[in-house]
Order: structure tokens, then C-alpha cells, then sequence
């Protein structure tokens, strides 16, 4: 896995890793991914803002990209 998403990453940063982040971050509760906006925060930032945990979508971003990659 080439790249890894850390909590203080910028979600237009995330998305930009790979598109299809955008549907685990809608699946955690982030429907406003698309917002410009929420763009700008940090993974961190917006789970405070849902009420999710960091690690769990931190973990899940991550397990995707993992898997990809092998």
C-alpha cells in the first residue's frame, strides 16, 4: 500500500487518493463529502463533526486501499 490515510489528512486530499473513498466515507455517515466546505477539514475534523471515531474510518479507509493494492 503505497499510500496510507492519516486522521489529519484533508478529505479533498483523501478523495483525490482514490474516488472510490468517497463511498466508505458516505457509508460512515459523511454525506456532505461533496460540500466544499467539508473538503477542506481533516478526517479528524469531520468524524468530531458526525460523532464518528477517527480510527474506525481512519482503519476502514485504509483496509480498502490494502486490499487494492494486493
Amino acid at each position: 500500500m503505497a499510500v496510507k490515510i492519516t486522521k489529519d489528512m484533508i478529505i479533498d486530499d483523501i478523495i483525490n487518493t482514490d474516488q472510490n473513498l468517497v463511498a466508505i466515507l458516505m457509508k460512515e455517515g459523511m454525506h456532505c463529502v461533496g460540500c466544499p466546505a467539508s473538503r477542506g477539514e481533516s478526517l479528524e475534523e469531520a468524524c468530531f463533526v458526525h460523532g464518528l471515531d477517527p480510527d474506525v474510518v481512519e482503519n476502514k479507509l485504509n483496509e480498502y486501499l490494502q486490499l487494492k493494492s494486493e
